[in-house]
């Protein structure tokens, strides 16, 4: 099964960083990107994405708005907010639309424990 991860972030290091380490988690994994909530729902709706990946703080709608959105149209998507803002409210609120919260600075390690549950996840929604 082709997996295809989306990473949401108006940073393009960022977007950078996060597709480096989940190419290394992950190599065949397809990878898709988007600057802002806009691009990433314009590209969920042109293409397959399995997996979401967002930054919280973003101009426009932040990460969790994003996320909620998703989650209306995919429930079975695993969904991570990625934030170095880590409050119990922010938290709570990604919890609240079924997403993962991972903090910033992202690691491999901390990366490669939501990308083994989507990948469950995934397998598990399979036929």
């Amino acid at each position: 099964m082709s997996v295809t991860a989306l990473i949401v972030d108006d940073s393009k290091l960022a977007r950078l960083v996060v597709g480096k380490l989940l190419r290394q988690i992950r190599p065949d994994w397809a990878l898709a990107e988007a600057a802002n909530a806009d691009e990433a729902l314009a590209l969920i709706a042109g293409q397959r994405i399995d997996v979401a990946l967002l930054d919280f703080n973003m101009p426009g709608r932040d990460g969790l708005a994003l996320a909620a959105d998703l989650r209306a149209a995919r429930p079975e998507m695993p969904i991570a907010v990625i934030s170095a803002n880590i409050q119990d409210e922010i938290v709570a609120r990604a919890r609240s639309v079924d997403a993962a919260f991972l903090p910033k600075p992202l690691t491999e390690e901390i990366l490669s424990g939501f990308v083994s549950g989507a990948a469950l996840r995934l397998r598990r929604g399979s036929p």
